[in-house]
């Protein structure tokens, strides 16, 4: 490959949720049939964090007890050979707004369709279906795989 021309970067967002990691496999599956890389970016945000009776909170032993926490579940999820092609991003923020951002100049953004909150019964969730709505590149929603 030239070492001028960039590869295309698969952009994957994860929060925990069967098909937050559903959406991992299938990332990395479609990175390696166009030579890409995975980025998988999770997203944290303290409740309250923003609101005037935030309790005070370390947020580097927070963020550094995410990263772990998502280093050993990617490596669950893809295996160690697998999981060491995977760029991993952790950051703090809002959701659709990390994912829009990391996602600009991405060949796609794969999401879950559900995460962890809202109603079960829910086709989309809220992230993936405004995802779906503002990405400046393909948006790729993918179900949890069946039990």
């Amino acid at each position: 490959m030239d070492e001028g021309v960039s590869r295309p970067r698969v952009v994957v967002g994860i929060d925990g949720s069967p098909s937050s990691y559903a959406a991992l496999r299938w990332a990395t599956r479609y990175a390696g049939l166009i030579g890409g890389t995975v980025e998988a970016v999770a997203v944290w945000e303290l409740p309250g964090l923003y609101g005037w009776s935030a309790p005070a909170v370390d947020m580097d032993v927070d963020a550094e007890e995410a990263r772990d926490r998502m280093r050993r579940e990617l490596t669950e999820v893809l295996g160690g050979d697998a999981f060491d092609a995977v760029q991993m991003h952790l950051v703090h923020g809002n959701a659709p707004d990390v994912l829009l951002r990391a996602a600009e100049g991405a060949e796609a953004l794969v999401v879950g369709s559900r995460g962890r909150g809202g109603f079960a019964r829910a086709l989309l969730g809220s992230v993936s279906q405004h995802l779906s709505h503002h990405a400046s590149c393909p948006v790729v929603i993918v179900r949890a795989e069946a039990a």
